[in-house]
């Protein structure tokens, strides 16, 4: 499996595996997730151009599926990862995952972050085994910026099902292999 970074051009094949991707949701009695319309071509654009949306391909080159991402609070924030129903179950979200892992742990970053349904199989369940772990309210890891992601989905009805963030440790990349801005940044919060 290939990844790479998403193309202007594909952008539009991204929708469509948002769509495919939502699909299952219905099978749970979710088809309000089913029928939620994937991001706006502008943002997914605004994604790519900042080098946050990467791609997994098949052997014609063409997009599977994709992974999005933010930073926040020092961590990479998964924002979107979708598999088309086609590619799934053969570790494509796994690669991504660890694809923005390495590339995270590069910049310097201590974790990776997301936010996730509990109850369906393919989300928190599926994440716990890729070596995320749930944060309650009192935990520490639980930060500003994570909250503030939940209180959007509130807002936008997600909360309707339950959901979790969740957190995945990352081993700091040797000195030699961090970018010299997240270098910087690592020497400043260890003081020195």
């Amino acid at each position: 499996m290939r990844i790479r970074a998403a193309a202007p051009a594909e952008l539009p094949l991204l929708q469509d595996i948002e769509r495919a991707a939502g699909e299952p949701f219905r099978t749970l009695g979710m088809a309000a997730i089913a029928d939620d319309d994937p991001l706006p071509l502008d943002v997914l654009e605004s994604y790519r151009r900042a080098g946050r949306a990467w791609v997994a391909v098949d052997a014609a080159d063409r997009p599977v599926a994709y992974l999005l991402t933010d930073t926040i609070d020092g961590s990479a924030h998964i924002e979107q990862v979708s598999v088309h129903p086609d590619a799934a179950r053969r570790g494509v979200g796994r690669a991504l995952i660890e694809h923005l892992a390495a590339a995270a742990g590069e910049r310097g970053l201590a974790a990776l972050t997301l936010t996730t349904f509990t109850e369906v199989p393919w989300n928190a369940p599926y994440y716990a085994r890729l070596g995320f772990r749930p944060l309650t309210d009192s935990d520490p890891a639980l930060t500003e910026g994570l909250r503030a992601i939940s209180r959007a989905e509130a807002a936008h009805g997600l909360s309707v099902w339950p959901r979790v963030c969740m957190r995945r440790e990352l081993r700091p990349a040797p000195a030699d292999r961090v970018v010299p801005e997240a270098r910087q940044a690592r020497e400043a919060r260890q003081g020195g």
